[in-house]
């Protein structure tokens, strides 16, 4: 009923468990003694009043003495582990947090199995979250729920073996109802999980392209899918609940069933075969005692399971291998696919046999989506390498460079390049902290930025979460800006031109012209139009690529890029006819 893995991850913070269910161990003690002064107390009183023995004031005070103590210690210890709960839960967040961001931070820009942002985000709040249940109230509860029973079973049973033994028979019953759930709950709380998250992504997924949605007029389709997934984890939700209550209902009739049968056997143990009353009467009021922890332990279970579906994500997680980088620096820019074939999941190769090189001047990738594209530009800036063939950079193969040295010399712009929430001044300087208000001014007077930026707040102009304060072109601009001024020696743009107007298209693409002078310029883009002037175009067809040369030579020799060219343009040209008109 512990996940080994689960547990594992605790680390050192296991001896907060330990001491936990000891802090327990000694409030049921606490709670026995309790019991059996009560019981004390009643026998002098009843010998008080029969007149059996010589009772006096300092026979009440004892037990009364001995009550008081043990109801401070129970207080004392509920406090403790109040507190030992509470520590556990926060050594527990921070530690996972800090693995889980160390951990995002090693794989850098390596994509995880199955995560996208909202999935990280989720997995390292509300995952943690409810993981923090799991170890701060499940594992003790259900070392505790272990030990409990046996300890009551070694006071009571010499008292009277006939109850201790029925009530420690009907002790695993719990357990056993919980085994029986166990294999469904899961399945349940696996799918809980994963509609949760899912639901999270397509959510983050329309709020990121809700202008594209409208402007295609796909938004009430959109919205259908959103209803759809929120339905679907509503009828989740209600599996979750009604298993829930089942379970617990099932528990409380083994209980409170089995505590009323040891109870009914004390009565008859009075009744019939001598035992004391008074013993009797602490049988009775210690026989639920026996249950509790069990029944508390089933409870925390339905938490544990949310926890350990949570668990098993984060697990993925950290055991996600790091990228191999090794500690090599380079000076030769050239860089080279050899033999490259790579597959996501084993079973279908997205690259086969790629050979591509990219040196000084400009290089583009094009071909329609699902090509390899983008994989190919992955596995430039590592992250994803090869299954066969290599990458070599500068003569190196890529996993023996340093990767701080390697991301030196490169920059990345996509067509969701990321502005931080802070001063257009203050972005700049997350790439180059020395940077002049002058050297900024002359990169946003490349963009073409520079006006808009002195009419609307100048350099200290905050950029408000996902730029949303400035245009898609203006953004775009600002981000290869920012690129301009940490002057890198190799360029990536993966759409970078992608849903932006045509004034800022002409801008960013005159400016990657100019970079291809002195920079090594890799460019993928849908709209051939953008690469018509690279050096060399590599087509792509299925994961291979087809023809490699520049447009006029691709024009010539391969039909399959100039139907693609020709059929864009008169798309283009109709575009234009029809805006026109």
């Amino acid at each position: 009923m512990i996940d080994k893995e689960l547990f594992k991850l605790l680390g050192s913070n296991k001896k907060y468990i330990y001491l936990t269910v000891l802090t327990m161990l000694i409030g049921l003690f606490s709670n026995v003694g309790i019991t059996a002064t009560i019981c004390w107390t009643i026998y002098i009183a009843y010998e008080d009043v029969k007149g059996i023995a010589d009772i006096t004031l300092m026979s009440y005070v004892i037990p009364l003495v001995v009550m008081a103590i043990a109801i401070l210690i129970r207080y004392g210890i509920s406090i403790v582990t109040a507190e030992l709960r509470s520590r556990l839960g926060q050594e527990v967040k921070k530690d996972l947090r800090d693995r889980i961001y160390n951990k995002i931070v090693k794989l850098g820009v390596k994509s995880t199995d199955g995560m996208s942002m909202a999935g990280l985000t989720q997995i390292s709040m509300e995952g943690v979250e409810q993981l923090d249940l799991y170890y701060s109230q499940y594992i003790p509860q259900f070392f505790y729920a272990m030990g409990a029973p046996i300890i009551l079973f070694a006071i009571t049973v010499g008292m009277d073996w006939r109850v201790a033994l029925t009530l420690l028979l009907c002790v695993p019953l719990i357990p056993m109802s919980i085994i029986a759930v166990s294999k469904y709950a899961k399945r349940i709380f696996a799918k809980y999980w994963g509609k949760y998250t899912s639901m999270g992504d397509a959510f983050l997924d329309s709020v990121n392209g809700l202008k594209e949605l409208k402007v295609f007029n796909a938004d009430k389709r959109q919205h259908e899918k959103m209803n759809e997934s929120s339905e679907e984890f509503r009828k989740i939700t209600m599996k979750v609940l009604v298993m829930q209550l089942a379970s617990t209902t099932i528990m409380d009739l083994v209980a409170y069933g089995g505590a009323g049968l040891g109870i009914a056997i004390a009565i008859l143990g009075v009744t019939n075969y001598g035992v004391n009353p008074f013993i009797g009467l602490f049988l009775v009021l210690v026989a639920v005692e026996f249950f509790l922890p069990l029944r508390a332990f089933g409870s925390a279970f339905h938490i544990a399971m949310n926890g350990a579906s949570a668990g098993k994500k984060i697990i993925s997680l950290l055991e996600t291998p790091d990228p191999v980088w090794g500690s090599e620096d380079f000076t030769d820019l050239d860089i080279e696919l050899k033999n490259v074939t790579f597959s996501y999941d084993g079973s279908r190769n997205v690259l086969n046999d790629i050979n591509c090189s990219f040196t000084k001047g400009m290089t583009a990738l094009v071909g329609e989506s699902g090509c390899g594209k983008s994989t190919i530009v992955n596995m430039l800036i590592g992250a994803l390498r090869p299954n066969q063939g290599e990458i070599v950079v500068g003569g190196k193969e890529v996993s023996t460079l340093s990767r701080e040295n390697y991301y030196r010399k490169l920059a990345v712009v996509s067509h969701n390049t990321y502005i931080f929430n802070v001063s257009i001044r203050e972005n700049f300087k997350l790439v180059k902290q020395d940077v002049t208000d002058e050297e900024i001014f002359k990169a946003l007077r490349k963009v073409n930025l520079y006006q808009f930026v002195i009419e609307n707040g100048g350099l200290e102009k905050i950029i408000t979460e996902d730029a949303n304060n400035i245009s898609g072109g203006q953004k775009q601009r600002l981000a290869l800006a920012i690129n301009l001024i940490s002057d890198k020696d190799i360029y990536v743009f993966d759409e970078a031109t992608s849903n932006i107007d045509i004034e800022s298209e002409k801008i960013i693409m005159d400016n990657i012209h100019a970079l291809s002078k002195e920079k090594v310029i890799i460019i993928i883009s849908h709209r051939l139009a953008n690469i018509i002037h690279s050096d060399n175009i590599y087509y792509m067809e299925d994961g291979f690529i087809r023809a490699n040369g520049t447009h006029e030579e691709l024009m010539e020799s391969s039909s399959s890029y100039r139907n693609l060219y020709l059929t864009q343009k008169k798309l283009e040209e109709g575009y234009i006819k029809e805006v026109e008109a």
